[in-house]
């Protein structure tokens, strides 16, 4: 087997691998000797530094993988926000908006607010790790009390709740959002800015 095959075949086993793989488990697979299969990562190590490419090959708890350069963090941060929001429909944000901005708050409340049963979304939004059970509301009941999360200004890229938006500097979105993401849960036209204004405050009105 050529130094090149083998270095190739190391390459392609390291890019499917979600562990690290070590020199001991290569051996095995290759039937080559550590210094070869060692000489080897050298190279591709190298070579992954000099062209300056996307991946690198890091020494992991006792092993090597393949990982994403950290240079480009940030990025790859953004396409994985961008990712997601497509998986949030335009009503589910509009829940999330409702919660971040009003919280501590009650699931009715939020029903109230949008006109709607509320229970997929805010089972969505609680799986999803955007909101979390934050007490209980004294009264009838004692209802749960919601609010956001650690992860919620992660993914809007916020330092803390005081960097979001006020309500006339536009809607809550994602960093990297484009104009128009998740319009296919938007909700009627007749339902104006008004009336969610008016909605709003008919339930402050009632708490």
């Amino acid at each position: 087997m050529q130094s090149f095959n083998l270095k190739a075949l190391i390459e392609s086993l390291l890019f499917i691998s979600e562990k690290p793989v070590s020199v001991s488990e290569l051996e095995k697979i290759f039937d080559q000797p550590a210094s070869r299969i060692t000489e080897a990562i050298e190279h591709l190590v190298e070579e992954y530094v000099q062209q300056a490419r996307g991946l690198r090959i890091l020494g992991v708890a006792g092993g090597y993988q393949m990982c994403t350069a950290p240079e480009y963090a940030e990025w790859i941060k953004k396409f994985y926000t961008y990712r997601f929001s497509q998986r949030l429909s335009s009503a589910s944000l509009e829940a999330l908006a409702i919660i971040a901005y009003k919280q501590p708050i009650t699931k009715m409340e939020v029903e109230a607010i949008r006109g709607v049963n509320m229970d997929k979304i805010m089972k969505n939004l609680l799986r999803s790790r955007l909101i979390k059970m934050s007490g209980r509301k004294a009264g009838p009941g004692r209802p749960f009390l919601y609010g956001t999360t650690r992860e919620f200004l992660e993914f809007f890229g916020l330092r803390s709740l005081k960097d979001l938006p006020k309500p006339d500097e536009g809607a809550l979105v994602p960093p990297g959002t484009p104009a128009g993401a998740g319009d296919e849960g938007k909700r009627p036209a007749q339902e104006t800015e008004g009336e969610h204004v008016a909605e709003s405050q008919s339930v402050a009105e009632q708490h």
